[in-house]
This record gives C-alpha cells, sequence and structure tokens, in this order.
C-alpha cells in the first residue's frame, strides 16, 4: 500500500524540528516520525485522531 506523506504544518526548516507526518490509510489516518520515515508508524481511526487533535489543541497533552 502506498501512502501519500505529508508534513505537519509546524515544521520547520531547520531540519532539527521534531515533526510528524500524516497520511490517509482506508478510512483511517497514519503518523509517523518526519526524520525517520522508515520507522515505526501508527495507525489509527479518523474518529481516534479527532479525540487526539482536540486533546491536543485544549491543552491537556502539554508536556
Amino acid at each position: 500500500m502506498i501512502i501519500e506523506w505529508r508534513k505537519s504544518s509546524y515544521t520547520s526548516g531547520g531540519g532539527t524540528a521534531e515533526c510528524v507526518e500524516l497520511g490517509v490509510v482506508g478510512g483511517g489516518v497514519a503518523v509517523r516520525d518526519s526524520k525517520d520515515p522508515e520507522g515505526p508508524r501508527v495507525a489509527v481511526t479518523r474518529g481516534e485522531f479527532a479525540v487526539f487533535v482536540g486533546r491536543i489543541k485544549a491543552g491537556g497533552l502539554d508536556l
């Protein structure tokens, strides 16, 4: 399966930023580290991804 990946809009051009890439997989969303494109990937449903993004926007996952 070929996934068309796109980088986060928060990615900087310096190459040292912590970046993620997203891709559509069937009815879900795949996530990977842009610095390690052959590394691990996580796939979730669109609903699970929406909950995750909502928690980030609400400040619920600040480190």
